[in-house]
């Protein structure tokens, strides 16, 4: 059950659980209030993670190869409630000129996780409005215009310039910086290190990286870096599953999210409105109406470290692939 959202030439589907995370500001498991189904018909080459190979691409198809069917009682609630927060608060339009850049420049037309890619990325300009008032939400809205974390380019480099154009000089650098601290959270030592500085994370002055899409060295200062990961704290929550989540506990997305949280808390940086309850990684819960294969059952024993060592190793492989340099450097004062 969707309904459609129209913004100008760009056509985005709002799904139930999309609905739900905008109108309660979060990330929610949905257990018992929806069955979750294998898909007829998955095909993986049609989505962004096509190109994943191995146990890697067992666990992505295992994650997206199945769909929430909502109940009637809570598909309703959702309805009502996200109706009266849009009555309240109302998504603002999204630029007439981006929308016409990324129709007429841009190829969007691969899937994402769940739907379109477009879908995904007006559920992100729309929850960022809601959420983060303080912050453009043309940042959700293009934050994987130069790349995601598995290779796929809506654009070309050589429009980049053109992009700039369109966007304030914060906008167009936290779009770029965006896909590259993406896969930053993969490799772990990161966040590691923001963690382990926390005594002086005030001091904290630059974050030195480099462009997913050509490489290009990149510099961002402390507090437009902490706005980014806030921007990643609400991009995380279109990737949680319907329902069930201590049965997903290993899921890389699901560890990552949580640890950028954690993150921010600590830093006292966390800014967004991003609602969520992590499960109990020692617990764990039989799964309610949820039709698991054999691999998903034994995957969801799997040690989080074992996942994460999996996903890390994707990410260097395409970085390495696309001529991605992965290292960083944090500037303290």
């Amino acid at each position: 059950m969707s309904t459609t959202t129209d913004r100008a030439e760009l056509k985005a589907t709002l799904n139930l659980q999309r609905k739900a995370a905008i109108s309660a500001g979060g990330a929610i498991d949905h257990a018992g209030r929806v069955r979750v189904e294998r898909m007829v018909d998955f095909d993986m080459k049609r989505t962004i993670f096509g190109a994943l190979e191995g146990v890697p691409k067992m666990f992505m198809t295992e994650k997206l190869a199945k769909e929430p069917v909502w109940k009637d009682a809570p598909a309703a609630d959702v309805e009502a409630e996200y109706a009266a927060a849009e009555a309240a608060d109302p998504a603002p339009e999204i630029d007439q000129r981006l929308i016409d850049f990324m129709v007429s420049e841009c190829d969007f037309s691969m899937e994402h996780a769940d739907g379109t890619f477009l879908e995904h990325l007006v559920f992100c300009h729309d929850y960022a409005a809601r959420h983060y008032p303080d912050h453009s939400p043309n940042i959700a809205l293009l934050h994987s215009i130069l790349g995601t974390a598995t290779n796929t380019f809506a654009m070309e480099a050589s429009k980049i310039p053109a992009l700039k154009e369109l966007l304030t000089d914060d906008e167009a650098l936290q779009v770029e910086v965006f896909p590259s601290t993406l896969r930053l959270f993969y490799m772990g030592e990161f966040l590691d290190e923001l963690e382990a500085n926390m005594d002086r994370i005030d001091s904290l002055t630059e974050l030195h990286l480099h462009r997913v899409i050509d490489n290009e060295p990149l510099v961002i200062d402390a507090d437009a870096l902490w706005v980014n990961l806030n921007f990643h704290l609400m991009h995380f929550v279109d990737f949680m599953p319907a329902a069930n989540w201590s049965t997903h506990s290993a899921d890389p997305l699901l560890q990552m999210f949580e640890r950028l949280s954690t993150v921010l808390d600590k830093a006292s940086k966390r800014d967004a409105n991003v609602i969520v309850s992590f499960p109990d990684s020692g617990a764990k819960v039989a799964a309610v109406d949820e039709e698991r294969t054999v691999f998903g059952r034994i995957s969801g024993f799997l040690p989080a470290s074992v996942t994460l060592k999996l996903a890390k190793k994707s990410i260097q492989e395409y970085s390495e692939k696309c001529g991605h340099d992965l290292s960083y450097r944090l500037v303290w004062s």
